[in-house]
């Protein structure tokens, strides 16, 4: 069978992308140089990184059409002497390009009319693809056969139509200027002012035109096949074209052609094996002619027959001259285009040709192009090299080819399952597992351990990949039942016994995860069945001699308990992304049979499981979490209520025997889910549950009075009491407990705790939660009912009580009790705090409490103990000091947060925030989200009051340095450097809005320059005030003032430090600092180029210039007052200038002194401020040495505040723009303090 050519190699040294530049046409080189190939290499091209690339760069300039199949080749094992097969028909096995003189060899019969068809016609019609393609091409075939040029000029313009170009190729164009000249003139008409062309383009209409676009090369291949295809002239003049196109430095031109060239090849390889397949046919009908007797034998038929094979022959070689044209005309070259688009096309459209055609593109020479090819840096090209190879290895008869590229390129597809993308690492590991299944031995050992890990992502769909090969790989060869007599026998026991014990071994022995769960999911979609068979699962746990260890057994219940709930709640364990917004109404039904099945058959055996494991808590308490994924009904339905008594005896047997919270839990849930009115059942479990808390009670009672009664108890009774009270209280938090009056005595246990400190703290534990869980429900009954004065008083004085117990218990040696006291306590004084009457509960009133302000220092002292504490650093998880650490860190986040939302939520002074605030800079990594949420919150209730609160951080903080360093050197301590960086984040967090916290800042500028002066020297001392190095914190404030209010705290600083004596010649460097930061150069926010657009300036002699010196001449505390409304400017220009040369700033410094001009500057919102503040920020270099700045602003100040400028549109630029519009605090949704971890962007 002739088969194509091998495919070429990239050229060796790269052209230049635009058109050629020579005048002569292609077809005159073709005919006066006798089988000169096309070539037209891009610059245009991506580097794929690969070892022995500049092995197969071979010159492409050779005197052959065809390459051999050594070129090119980077395969070790491939035959080079392959032999070359030359073209009968030399001048249609190479497209050539029209003469440029039309002559005989390109005008054919009644193609001398000049009449042109519709350029438009046909890209309308394949654009609105509302016609058949075959009735288009056939109707363009018609006027083909009519008036060829016309017709062939119409299919030219559909192309150039089809890249965007408006640009035709006129009947004079064709006829004079070759196809390079055509393409140059085109280019120069092409508007690239928009970067959206056909393929591109947004909208409905244009999504379609790709898939018809190539649907109409298809066609017209198609009807072509038998007439035109063998015609020199359209073909081989398109080919031409769409090679000049595709080498064109216009990325819509290049795209385009490529897609179109390619899709060409695609549709001319299906005609290639046509024609191969009819050559089969014609070489067995012609041997079985021979093979006759004389006297059968019919030569008529011989010579028909091969004059047909001969005629078959030339039009293979056609065929194929034209594929190998547009393979090393375009695919050689765009297969490493710098357009991600193109690369992946080509590399699609090439994975199909060997799938279609693998006689001839399935071998070495051609895949090395893939190969290379999954080493590209964009992530479509990647996975169409991926899928193309999937295509590939997914046929077992291809496989045996495809071993020497195996051998190459597996280490690349190995590396890829860890691809950042997930898409392509899904791919990667779908590929593999293929090659597993269908290239036996190719996948070492190593290779396999490499993916075992991947069944542990948190992405599902490459979990799920994983999983599969997983199980192909370890699971499939030992227990997967064979195909006997055609049919498959139903899954033995045996076989199912032996995947669980595979499936344990690799979960113990790989030690590559705690969480089954997580495995069990992975392996759901490709061994769901074998996980859902809980027959097998069960009969593995209660048989006696199954020989499994304590770890095994732990994770078999695992296990179970995991396929059970993937089986009832149909969707994956909590951190594993899915993308799937639900499941489908098949999905829901089999859901709804598998909750049927797995209850039918877990109701008789849960007690059995829970007898004969109830003395291990590690097991004891994931089955009672069965319960969960039951479907309850069955109880009533299939009359099982004698295994609901067995349950509820094993419930109970098993809460008295373990006193671990997460046993405890797991039953009062188990026994909650029982306790429904709606069960016919109900009466049975109430009873069963009165009992259990009746005995429960009873131990209590007597434990109690051993222990009122006796200083001294034993470790047995302090640990029988302490597991009595766990176990009441983990009921207590699930069940309603009222009726059983456990408040009184644990408040007389608790009393006596704190007035003897006889009470070991494993007792004041869960009594302190009983007694919170008991004003907690009767709480509820009061809110849900009419309830009298006298009962709310009589709750209301059980909490005030409670709460003086829990204020003692913040004292108490042992932490645990000082902690649990916190956040009971924290959570009370939240719940009866002011908003509880919120909703229409004014009835309510009577219990709001207000905590006094003893209880409030106590709080913010037990926070400074044992939440701000010296922060350390946190390994990487791995080791078992590393989680404790991590749960401690998460301890002491929940500590915080309660406190955070007292203050939020008004029950604690909003002044105590400043023992939060000031340390945020120093725990930023512990607990920056939380306190950064708070002052958010704290800005949103009141501004002004939370900036207060920020300086007051600032000023206790200063204090507690000065207190213990004293004043000399303050500036230079590791510790105030702190502060500065603390007072630079609080400037942040003001956000862009200068005009709307104009008035803020300028008050907190006066306030600490009160502070810094607020301790004065001795009388005749020159020594400097305690307070002074305070003005070098607050010089971080001073980029977010505006220039006139910059000039008034000038003076008032001045004013302030002529009550102080200070050495003549020397001043203090704080001073200098400080008024440094204020020097009366424009705030580059307000009228510089970077700060924001400058509103037009206009030179107001009288009103302005006048208002200017009445404001001067008024002292600083009258001009400091911002409340009061600014004079409105006269001719004030809404019109935004472009940005002023820097040159102006001396001219805007002497017309900038006026308020009026200054609120000209900030009309803009600060949505419109930030959107120029991008445009303009790095137009032109900020030249800090330019005439304009004065002598007052040196180079270091100017850079201070212009980084400023760049944190604050980085970093805070939209946190603060609709603080106004936020909704209420009082919203519970709103909530976000009580999170773990939250996830806020810095300041």
């Amino acid at each position: 069978m002739p088969t194509l050519r091998s495919a070429p190699a990239a050229s060796s040294q790269p052209r230049s992308s635009s058109s050629p530049s020579s005048g002569s046409s292609p077809l005159q080189g073709a005919m006066g140089g006798g089988q000169k190939s096309l070539s037209a290499a891009s610059s245009l091209y991506v580097t794929v990184p690969c070892d022995d690339r500049d092995l197969d760069q071979t010159s492409e300039e050779g005197g052959s059409d065809s390459l051999s199949a050594g070129e090119g080749s980077d395969f070790e094992d491939l035959s080079r002497n392959m032999k070359k097969r030359a073209a009968k028909r030399p001048l249609k096995t190479t497209p050539v390009a029209k003469h440029p003189k039309k002559g005989s060899q390109m005008v054919r019969g009644h193609s001398q009319k000049r009449s042109e068809a519709p350029a438009s016609d046909l890209f309308d019609a394949v654009k609105a693809a509302k016609s058949d393609m075959q009735s288009l091409v056939d109707e363009w075939l018609e006027s083909y056969k009519q008036n060829q040029d016309a017709a062939f000029l119409e299919l030219i313009n559909f192309f150039i139509r089809s890249c965007g170009c408006k640009g035709t190729v006129t009947p004079e164009m064709f006829k004079k200027m070759s196809n390079s000249e055509i393409i140059q003139h085109l280019t120069e008409q092409f508007n690239e002012d928009s970067g959206d062309y056909p393929l591109t383009a947004p909208g409905p209409s244009w999504k379609k035109f790709q898939g018809s676009f190539c649907e109409f090369i298809r066609t017209l291949v198609s009807q072509c096949q038998y007439s035109l295809l063998y015609d020199g002239f359209p073909m081989d003049n398109l080919i031409s074209l769409l090679t000049g196109l595709s080498d064109s430095q216009v990325r819509a031109f290049r795209h385009t052609s490529t897609l179109a060239a390619m899709k060409l090849m695609t549709s001319l390889v299906r005609v290639a094996l046509q024609l191969s397949l009819h050559k089969d046919n014609n070489q067995r009908q012609y041997e079985a002619e021979r093979n006759k007797g004389p006297e059968q034998r019919a030569p008529e038929r011989l010579e028909n027959l091969l004059e047909k094979r001969k005629e078959l022959q030339e039009h293979q070689e056609e065929i194929e001259g034209m594929m190998n044209a547009l393979f090393r005309g375009v695919f050689v070259h765009r297969y490493r285009d710098v357009l991600p688009e193109i690369r992946a096309i080509c590399i699609e459209e090439i994975g199909s040709w060997m799938q279609s055609y693998s006689t001839s593109f399935l071998t070495d020479s051609y895949l090395k192009y893939i190969g290379w090819t999954l080493h590209d840096k964009h992530r479509e090209v990647r996975l169409k090299c991926l899928k193309a190879l999937k295509e590939l290895y997914s046929n077992q008869d291809l496989t045996a080819r495809l071993e020497l590229f195996t051998s190459r390129f597996k280490d690349r597809m190995v590396s890829m399952v860890m691809d950042r993308e997930y898409d392509v690492a899904v791919e990667a590991v779908r590929l593999l597992t293929l090659i597993l299944k269908n290239m036996e031995g190719v996948l070492t050992d190593a290779d396999c351990e490499s993916i075992y890990p991947v069944v542990y992502a948190s992405n599902r769909a490459l979990a799920s990949a994983a999983g599969e090969f997983l199980y192909w790989k370890l699971f499939y060869p030992e227990c997967e039942t064979r195909a006997v007599g055609g049919r498959e026998q139903r899954r033995s026991s045996s076989s199912q016994r032996t995947f669980f014990h595979l499936l344990l071994s690799f979960f113990v022995e790989s030690e590559l995860h705690d969480h089954a769960a997580y495995l069990v999911d992975s392996l759901w979609d490709c061994a769901g069945s074998r996980l859902k068979d809980w027959e097998s699962l069960t009969s593995l746990l209660l048989e006696k001699d199954q020989n499994l260890g304590d770890v095994q057994e732990n994770t078999l219940i695992e296990i179970l308990v995991s396929s059970v709930r993937q089986a009832s709640e149909g969707h994956p364990p909590v951190g594993r992304v899915t993308g799937r917004k639900g499941l489908t109404s098949k999905e829901r039904k089999i859901q709804v049979d598998d909750k049927v099945k797995l209850t039918e058959h877990l109701i008789p055996l849960l007690p059995q499981l829970l007898a004969k494991f109830s003395a291990d808590a590690e097991k004891v308490a994931p089955l009672l979490q069965l319960l969960n994924y039951f479907d309850l009904n069955i109880y009533c339905t299939r009359r099982l209520e004698k295994h609901l008594e067995l349950f509820l005896q094993q419930l109970q047997e098993v809460v008295v025997k373990h006193a671990e919270p997460s046993v405890l839990e797991a039953g009062a849930h188990a026994l909650y889910l029982l306790c429904n009115p709606e069960f016919t059942f109900f009466s049975r479990v109430d009873f069963a549950r009165s009992q259990l808390v009746d005995l429960l009670t009873d131990r209590f009672q007597q434990e109690l009075e051993e222990l009122m009664q006796s200083s001294f108890l034993d470790e047995d009774e302090v640990y029988n009491l302490a597991a009595t009270l766990k176990r009441l209280s983990a009921f207590y938090n699930a069940h309603d407990l009222t009726q059983w009056e456990l408040y009184e005595p644990c408040y007389r246990l608790l009393r006596k705790a704190v007035d003897t400190g006889e009470v070991p703290h494993q007792v004041i534990l869960p009594a302190l939660t009983l007694v919170y869980f008991s004003i907690l429900w009767t709480l509820t009954h009061l809110s849900g009912t009419g309830a009298s004065q006298k009962q709310l008083l009589s709750l209301k004085d059980r909490m005030v009580a409670f709460c003086e117990l829990c204020q003692s218990c913040l004292s108490d040696v042992d932490p645990k009790v000082q902690e649990q006291a916190f956040v009971l306590l924290s959570d009370l004084l939240l719940i009866f705090s002011p908003q509880m009457v919120t909703g229409g509960r004014d009835f309510l009133s009577p219990l709001v409490f207000f905590p006094e302000a003893t209880l409030q220092s106590e709080l913010a002292s037990f926070l400074m103990d044992h939440v701000f504490i010296q922060p350390g650093e946190l390994g990487k998880g791995h080791s078992q000091e590393d989680h404790l650490q991590i749960e401690q860190l998460h301890q002491r986040r929940r500590l915080l947060a309660g406190f955070c939302k007292l203050l939020l939520y008004g029950v604690l002074e909003m002044d105590a925030a400043s023992d939060v605030f000031k340390h945020y800079n120093k725990f930023y990594n512990d607990y920056g989200d939380i306190i950064k949420e708070t002052l958010t919150r704290a800005r949103q209730i009141d501004r002004s009051h939370c900036s207060q609160i920020l300086l007051l951080s600032l000023k206790q903080l200063y204090t507690e340095l000065l207190q213990e360093h004293g004043p000399q050197g303050l500036n230079e301590l590791p510790a105030f450097i702190e502060m500065r960086d603390l007072a630079r984040r609080f400037a942040l967090s003001f956000g862009p809005q200068q005009l709307q916290n104009r008035d803020l800042m300028v008050m907190l500028h006066k306030e600490g320059i009160k502070f810094s002066l607020s301790e004065l020297p001795p009388a005749g001392s020159s020594d400097q005030p305690a307070n002074l190095a305070f003005l070098e914190l607050l010089s971080e404030f001073s980029p977010r003032l505006f220039h006139r209010d910059k000039q008034l705290l000038l003076s008032y600083l001045e004013k302030c430090l002529q009550h102080v004596s200070q050495e003549p010649g020397r001043p203090w460097s704080a001073v200098t600092t400080y008024c440094h930061s204020l020097s009366p150069v424009e705030n580059p926010a307000e009228a510089s180029p970077q700060g924001g657009p400058h509103s037009k300036k206009r030179r107001i002699e009288g009103s302005s210039r006048q208002n200017r010196e009445d404001m001067s001449s008024s002292s600083p505390e009258e001009s400091l007052q911002l409340n009061s409304i600014l004079p409105t400017p006269t001719l004030t220009s809404t019109t935004v200038k472009n940005r002023q040369p820097l040159g102006g700033l001396e001219e805007m410094e002497e017309e900038g002194g006026s308020e009026s001009e200054l609120i000209q500057g900030h009309l803009l919102s600060g949505n419109q401020r930030s959107r120029f503040l991008n445009q303009q920020h790095f137009q032109t270099p900020f030249n800090p040495s330019g005439p304009g700045l004065g002598n007052r602003m040196t180079r270091l100040s100017l850079m201070e505040e212009d980084e400023e400028e760049l944190e604050i549109q980085n970093e805070s630029g939209e946190e603060w723009q609709d603080s106004d519009k936020h909704s209420s605090l009082s919203k519970p949704g709103l909530d976000l303090l009580d999170t773990i971890e939250l996830n806020f962007e810095d300041f």
